[in-house]
């Protein structure tokens, strides 16, 4: 008999695709990045990410309990600094930016999970990831102030601490700072592969964290290497991370899917502004079905092996499925 199977059978209607679907991604599995800048009644929109803005602390407040009651429950926090230094002081200061909001939105969602991105970039006057010494960024002195950072933002109410730095040893240090400070139960979600990309550049408008000199290329990943993504996570992992995160996301799916393959503590892809923005773009100009393929690139993370995707999409995807 001609043909002796007939895959076509299960994709007859939608009810019986939605029965034998492999893959979902829910809305409680996705990560909200967000930008916070001093000052009130804030809501700066950022042009190279279209429906994307930098909030002060009280407009962001109001947005995100709406989010959250659209079913996303993680945020993860930029800050946008009122100073800028050589050291980055504002990223360790209890006043600070990310801080201040920390504890606004504490109060407010208590249940929510609040991730701190924890990195100097943002707030040295130079915009490289740590302390420099001779224009190179020095590893040792910069992760201790990563520790000294990462306490401050625990204190301030972070669930999740994510250094993002790129530096060596990181993980070590962070986790005995937080564990002498009485904060053990913070965990650590750490960019293990963390790569220099170009897909990042609408997020430097952002973050305002362009570095005036350079590249981040000396501590960030090459984008040729695909098994030393496993050796950075190997190491994290050994220093006590408890969760990783790979960053890019869809760029780097066979890197997602080798991490996946090779452990098994929770695994975080950033879906980050590059993939956002082209999208967006795209769908503005009528090329694309927006909808139709941001939603197949969120499907198409989870399935190379998310736990759980920082996208900037989260909102509209809680709208999406709440509509379906």
């Amino acid at each position: 008999m001609f043909p002796i199977q007939r895959p076509r059978r299960l994709r007859r209607s939608e009810t019986l695709r939605a029965l034998v679907r492999e893959t979902v991604v829910r809305v409680d599995q996705l990560i909200y990045p967000v930008f916070i800048r001093p000052g009130t009644g804030m809501k700066q929109p950022v042009s190279s990410m279209p429906g994307i803005y930098q909030w002060s602390v009280d407009l962001l407040i109001e947005h995100l309990e709406e989010v959250f009651t659209q079913g996303v429950r993680s945020f993860l926090f930029f800050g946008i600094p009122v100073h800028k230094d050589s050291e980055g002081s504002e990223a360790y200061r209890p006043d600070g930016i990310v801080q201040l909001a920390l504890q606004a939105v504490k109060e407010r969602l208590p249940e929510a999970v609040l991730i701190a991105d924890l990195c100097l970039c943002e707030y040295t006057d130079h915009g490289h990831c740590g302390i420099l010494r001779d224009d190179q960024v020095d590893n040792d002195r910069t992760v201790d102030l990563l520790a000294k950072a990462a306490v401050v933002q625990a204190r301030a109410g972070a669930s999740v601490v994510a250094p993002s730095d790129m530096m060596d040893g990181r993980v070590t240090v962070i986790r005995k700072a937080l564990d002498v400070a009485g904060f053990d139960e913070v965990p650590i979600m750490s960019y293990a592969s963390k790569y220099a990309s170009g897909f990042y550049g609408p997020f430097r408008e952002a973050a305002e964290n362009a570095p005036s000199f350079g590249d981040r290329r000396a501590y960030q990943m090459d984008p040729a290497n695909r098994r030393e993504a496993l050796k950075e996570v190997f190491l994290d992992i050994e220093e006590g991370a408890d969760m990783l995160i790979v960053k890019p996301a869809l760029p780097y799916l066979d890197v997602l899917s080798d991490v996946r393959q090779a452990v098994q503590i929770p695994i975080a892809a950033y879906q980050v502004s590059g993939e956002y923005a082209m999208i967006k773009a795209a769908g503005q100009m009528g090329w694309i079905d927006e909808r139709r393929v941001a939603e197949e690139s969120l499907l198409s993370i989870k399935r190379a092996g998310a736990d759980m995707i920082i996208t900037y999409f989260a909102p509209e995807f809680a709208r999406w499925s709440s509509e379906k």
